[in-house]
């Protein structure tokens, strides 16, 4: 919850940073979709204690990634709008339509670091959230999947449809 209302807060002052000279700030993940770039996300690192753990490592791998496999088509749902554009399969990010994880790996959904596997345990990071996306949400529906076996995950879905109907939509602020 602290992650979020720092990003909130920091997404706030850097608007009004950049208003104060006569720049606006925008959170789309790719606001110029003519050229060859990346876009933008807001990559989420995540452990949870049984990661940190000896054999933590094993953890993720048997436990987490084939949950965040199975639900991959909701958390793209609440990853943050016009992702599809950012998640093309080039430019070091994974393919939307796929899920796929790797030891070091930049063009994976999730990028599991090289030193989580040389130490057996640690965290993970999901690289599919969009620059515009909701962490709360984001971290709700995490949690949701590899801890409460997606227990709330209509739900979350249904908060993220809100979210981007809403005047306050994180792309435009």
């Amino acid at each position: 919850m602290e992650g979020g209302d720092h990003l909130w807060i920091a997404r706030y002052i850097l608007q009004r940073i950049a208003e104060d000279f006569g720049y606006v700030v925008m959170f789309h993940p790719k606001p110029f979709v003519i050229g060859d770039f990346n876009g933008s996300g807001c990559h989420t690192n995540y452990s949870t204690d049984s990661t940190r753990r000896e054999g933590g490592m094993k953890h993720i791998v048997e436990h987490h990634m084939p949950a965040l496999a199975e639900h991959h088509e909701a958390h793209i749902k609440v990853y943050g709008s016009d992702n599809e554009l950012r998640l093309s399969g080039k430019f070091e990010t994974s393919n939307i339509k796929a899920f796929s994880y790797g030891v070091g790996s930049r063009g994976c959904s999730v990028r599991i670091p090289i030193m989580t596997e040389k130490d057996g345990k640690g965290y993970y990071e999901d690289r599919r959230p969009a620059s515009n996306m909701n962490p709360y949400l984001v971290t709700a529906l995490v949690v949701d999947t590899t801890v409460l076996k997606s227990k709330y995950q209509k739900d979350l879905v249904a908060h993220q449809g809100k979210f981007q109907k809403s005047k306050s939509h994180i792309d435009y602020l």
